[in-house]
C-alpha cells in the first residue's frame, strides 16, 4: 500500500455523493456562497472568461449604455439633436443612433446637438466612451498577453497490462507548434473511503511516475504509472479499481518560449473513467520523405488489446 500525503489542499472531508473535485478542464468543482464581491476582481474575471463570453458582454454593455443615453436625449426632447419624426420608435432609434456616434466619436455630421442640455450630456458621454474604450483596450491586451498552456490531455485513461504489472496511462501532446521545454508532471490520487463511524475522508497519495519529467515535447508523451506493490492502487483487482471513488489529480508545468516563462496546466480523471484492457494508437509516423508526421486526429484513439 502506497504511503499517503497530507492534504494537498482540497480537504480530507468527503461525503457519498460528493462530484469529483477538479473538472476535466482544470478548475476545481467548488461553488462559492457568501463570497463579498469587489469591484477589483472584475478585470481578473473579463480575461478569464471566454472570447464568445467576452465580446457578448462588451456588446451587451454597449447596447445597454446607448439605450440608456437614447433615453435621456428623448427626455430632454429629441428636438436637441434632430427633427422629431412624431413617432416615439423612430425617435428613439434616431436617439439611439446619435448616442453611437458619440459615445464612438465617431459623428457621422446628420445630427448634433443643438441645446446646452444636450451638448452637456453628449460631452459627458462622449469622455465615457473613451475611457470605456481604453478599459476594453486594456482587457483585448491582457486576453493576448495572459500566459496559457496549450496542453490537450487525452479523452481517455487506460488500465492495461504493462512490464510485469498492470499500469495506468494517459497521454498529452502539445496544441501549439511552439516547443515545450523541460514539462514536469505530478499525479496526486484522492481516494474517498468510509470508516468505522460512517464518515467519508479523502486520502491522498503522490503516485510514482515512470518518468516525472523530459526535456521537450514535439510529439506525445504518454504517462505511465506501474500499479506495483509500492502503489496505493495495488489492493484492488483492475474491476475493482474502475469501482472505487478515487479522482487522479494532474498538474503540468513547463517553461512556453513564446510567453518566456514557465507555465501550469491541470486536468482529471476519475477511477471510472478507466478503459480496461486498451492501449493508444501511436499518433505519429514518418512519410515517404522521412518527415516525421503527427495526426492530432490519432491523438484520443485507443484500441483494445488482443487477448
Amino acid at each position: 500500500m502506497g504511503k499517503k500525503i497530507k492534504d494537498p489542499g482540497l480537504g480530507n472531508a468527503s461525503a457519498p455523493y460528493a462530484e469529483r473535485m477538479m473538472n476535466p478542464n482544470g478548475s476545481f468543482n467548488i461553488l462559492h456562497l457568501n463570497k463579498a464581491r469587489r469591484f477589483s476582481e472584475a478585470y481578473n474575471f473579463l480575461v478569464s472568461i471566454s472570447w464568445g463570453y467576452f465580446f457578448f458582454l462588451t456588446f451587451l454593455v454597449g447596447l445597454i449604455i446607448n439605450a440608456l443615453f437614447a433615453i435621456i436625449y428623448i427626455a430632454i426632447g429629441i428636438e436637441e439633436i434632430t427633427a422629431s419624426t412624431g413617432n416615439f420608435i423612430h425617435d428613439f432609434f434616431n436617439a439611439f443612433f446619435f448616442s453611437a456616434q458619440t459615445f464612438t466619436t465617431l459623428g457621422y455630421g446628420a445630427m448634433a446637438p443643438k441645446g446646452i442640455a444636450s451638448g452637456i450630456i453628449s460631452s459627458f458621454e462622449a469622455f465615457l466612451g473613451l475611457v470605456i474604450f481604453a478599459f476594453i483596450t486594456g482587457l483585448l491586451y491582457g486576453r493576448f498577453s495572459k500566459p496559457k498552456a496549450a496542453i490537450r490531455f487525452s479523452k481517455q485513461i487506460v488500465l492495461r497490462d504493462f512490464k510485469h504489472t498492470k499500469s495506468i496511462m494517459f497521454r498529452i501532446v502539445n496544441n501549439r507548434k511552439s516547443v515545450m521545454i523541460y514539462p514536469k508532471v505530478t499525479v496526486t490520487l484522492s481516494l474517498t473511503r468510509e470508516d468505522d463511524k460512517g464518515n467519508y475522508k479523502n486520502d491522498f497519495y503522490n503516485l510514482t511516475l515512470e518518468r516525472k519529467s523530459i526535456n521537450y515535447l514535439p510529439t506525445t508523451w504518454t504517462i505511465v504509472h506501474e500499479i506495483d506493490e509500492k502503489s496505493p492502487l495495488s489492493e484492488f483487482t483492475k474491476e475493482e479499481l474502475k469501482a472505487q471513488n478515487g479522482e487522479f489529480l494532474i498538474m503540468i508545468s513547463y517553461y512556453d518560449e513564446s510567453f518566456n516563462q514557465e507555465i501550469h496546466q491541470m486536468h482529471s480523471y476519475t477511477l471510472e473513467e478507466l478503459y480496461l484492457d486498451y492501449k493508444f494508437v501511436r499518433a505519429y509516423y514518418y512519410n515517404e520523405s522521412g518527415k516525421m508526421i503527427l495526426d492530432h486526429k490519432l491523438f484520443d484513439c485507443v484500441e483494445k488489446l488482443k487477448s
